[in-house]
């Protein structure tokens, strides 16, 4: 029988994703200056106020106010008539050292000796689904989101957007698991005041369904596009009026939509949240690791859709563990235990060949923060950090290495894919 299946994404003016980007901000610019940082940093943002808080161990010094009030500007929050805007909030910073307790179990003599930051679980996941290799419901919502900030840039065809909104789209699949149709889509997006409830809603929805969608669906491969048609449901702004948004509406935290981070409920999730953490906590660098191998798996002819799990200790080198589930997808005679112990063999998954595999001590996680930190385009950019009272550094920046297929051809070899 038909099934359905949701997943959400929310833009980078929602509150729990500008307090991210903010967090990631902050990661980036110790990493610039201090490729050797630690660092732990979690931001709160509400009504005119920012909070920072966290631990930090680095030689750098930075001006977290300024990082704190260009990263809103960027995002969009540039009135008053938002009640929270990067020129005028207040920035708080309660940044203190690391615990050397949890750096003791970090720092080694040698670097390939280095232990884990925390303990837990990590999960990666890739599908055939989609040409990035991730769950279309998902992949969907990002672009939705994505194309309605590149409208309100724009600020042509729609000239009343403000930065928050959230997106989220039901699938129905086929019993052997093939996306069918579109079924429904929710789009809520912050706006200006400029009418009745009445008024502002019907020009909301009329745009949305007539301008938005269609500058989506046109980027869309033929047979993804083919899945849209004119029995969709739509619900626009459900609750009639979003002029209160942002933080002002809405506190928001680091690290609270891991889901829409990762795979919008497909597969699993370990519980870590990725922003605001330095590469040494495996919450985020071996959640980066088991994407990659995932997409390795899938895109090399292993499976045509797989889950991958590892764990550690904390301070411990080695992972607990490495589990494997296909879903039964996988083509030949091979069962999840012993594809799960090649890859052991493939992935070097301690800490330290982790961040070198995937070059993570670079600053190149504010890009991470809205969107999805998975099925985005490795590509290199050339980005530029201010230290106080010292000259700027322009640095080139490999973004998104965890998606590159750069071991399909060693997976191939393992598993004797011709």
């Amino acid at each position: 029988m038909p099934y359905l299946f949701t997943s959400e994404s929310v833009s980078e003016g929602h509150p729990d994703k500008v307090a991210d980007q903010i967090s990631d901000a902050l990661i980036d610019h110790f990493l610039a200056f201090d490729k050797d940082s630690k660092v732990a940093c979690e931001t709160l943002v509400t009504t005119g106020q920012v909070v920072l808080a966290g631990e930090v161990k680095s030689n750098t010094y930075l001006d977290v106010q300024k990082i704190a009030r260009d990263t809103i500007n960027k995002i969009g929050y540039t009135k008053g008539a938002y009640m929270f805007d990067g020129n005028s909030c207040g920035v708080f910073s309660a940044i203190h050292e690391q615990s050397e307790d949890i750096n003791r179990g970090v720092d080694r003599e040698s670097k390939e000796e280095q232990g884990a930051g925390d303990q837990g679980m990590m999960f990666g996941y890739a599908t055939r689904e989609t040409e990035n290799y991730m769950p279309l419901a998902l992949d969907l919502a990002h672009r939705i989101l994505i194309e309605l900030a590149e409208l309100r840039r724009e600020n042509k065809d729609i000239t009343y957007l403000r930065p928050d909104s959230k997106s989220q789209v039901t699938i129905e699949y086929s019993d052997d698991n093939i996306p069918q149709r579109i079924d429904s889509i929710v789009v809520s997006t912050q706006h200006d005041d400029f009418g009745t409830d009445d008024e502002m809603l019907a020009k909301i929805r009329k745009d949305i369904v007539e301008i938005l969608i269609p500058r989506v669906v046109a980027k869309l491969p033929e047979q993804i596009q083919a899945l849209f048609n004119t029995e969709i449901t739509y619900h626009i702004n459900p609750t009639g009026k979003f002029v209160i948004g942002g933080p002002h509406g809405d506190t928001g935290l680091t690290g609270r939509k891991i889901i829409v981070d990762t795979y919008g409920g497909k597969g699993a999730h370990g519980g870590g949240a990725f922003s605001g953490k330095d590469p040494s906590k495996v919450d985020r660098s071996a959640a980066y690791a088991t994407r990659h191998i995932a997409k390795n798996l899938v895109a090399a002819g292993v499976c045509d859709e797989v889950l991958v799990q590892v764990s550690y200790a904390i301070g411990v080198v080695e992972p607990m563990g490495i589990f494997i589930d296909t879903y039964g997808t996988c083509p030949f005679n091979m069962t999840d235990g012993e594809i799960a112990e090649k890859v052991s063999e493939i992935f070097d998954m301690r800490p330290s060949a982790i961040e070198e595999r995937l070059k993570l001590r670079q600053p190149m996680y504010s890009e991470t923060a809205a969107y999805g930190h998975m099925g985005r385009n490795n590509e290199t950019v050339s980005k530029t950090f201010e230290q106080p009272n010292g000259d700027p550094i322009t640095l080139d920046v490999e973004l998104f290495t965890w998606e590159k297929l750069d071991y399909v051809d060693k997976v191939r070899k393992a598993f004797d894919i011709m």
